[in-house]
């Protein structure tokens, strides 16, 4: 791949990735705006979710530090392209990661994965959210009405009657990208890749992958035919 073209799907894995935070916000009621430079929120949202994701490698943060709430706590940039020095505007790197590609004409392999199935309802989603982030006190974040964005799709893979796993599929940008995928209680997470590979290649066809990983988690999907284009930074303000 060249570097123009790692550039241009990189581009589109940010938009896309935007694309899924508005929507995460969305369902929360939040309205989030697109700019050519930068996404971003002014209002607080969702925990975990960035109030802004830079969309252009040549963003700076006069195209959305002025327009978030930067007073609020836990107020975060998503630095599509790890471009920007925050620390001045009063911001600590919270960590660094990779965007990943996987090109629709690499075949998706046809194994005994267990079968990964949409979640439809708001007790499945309470159940899935739950499983996700695996503590007791399950923080407010996937809320129903986001079932029912066509763009998004939230799946939960089964071993038999229990939940082993799952993973969000959302469509924008001419791309489909894969997040928050996880493992439950020690389920096999290669398993868990292979599940959401082929849900994407059944339910979104010839379209390309993208997402992004860092530490322990990158290794997977580099082993699920990804590869890296790149790194991206999440920024958080220290107030």
């Amino acid at each position: 791949m060249s570097s123009t073209e790692s550039t241009f799907i990189r581009a589109a894995a940010a938009r896309n990735n935007a694309d899924w935070c508005a929507s995460v916000c969305r369902s929360h009621g939040i309205q989030g705006t697109f700019g050519e430079m930068a996404w971003h929120s002014a209002h607080r949202t969702p925990p975990y979710y960035p109030d802004a994701v830079t969309l252009h490698p040549d963003a700076v943060p006069g195209d959305f530090l002025h327009e978030i709430d930067t007073a609020s706590p836990s107020c975060s940039i998503k630095d599509s392209f790890a471009t920007l020095d925050l620390t001045s505007d009063g911001f600590v790197e919270l960590f660094t990661a990779q965007w990943i590609h996987r090109p629709a004409k690499l075949s998706t392999p046809r194994t005994s994965a267990p079968r990964a199935q949409q979640v439809s309802t708001a007790a499945h989603l309470r159940d899935w959210q739950a499983a996700w982030h695996g503590d007791e006190e399950t923080p407010d974040v996937f809320r129903p009405a986001l079932l029912e964005d066509p763009s998004v799709l939230v799946l939960a893979v089964h071993d038999g009657k229990h939940l082993s796993g799952g993973v969000v599929l959302n469509r924008g940008a001419g791309l489909v990208g894969l997040s928050n995928l996880f493992a439950v209680d020690g389920s096999d997470i290669s398993a868990i890749w292979l599940s959401a590979l082929t849900a994407a290649a059944d339910r979104f066809p010839g379209l390309p992958l993208v997402g992004y990983e860092h530490g322990d988690d990158l290794a997977p999907a580099l082993a699920s035919g990804f590869t890296v284009l790149g790194p991206l930074r999440i920024w958080l303000h220290s107030s």
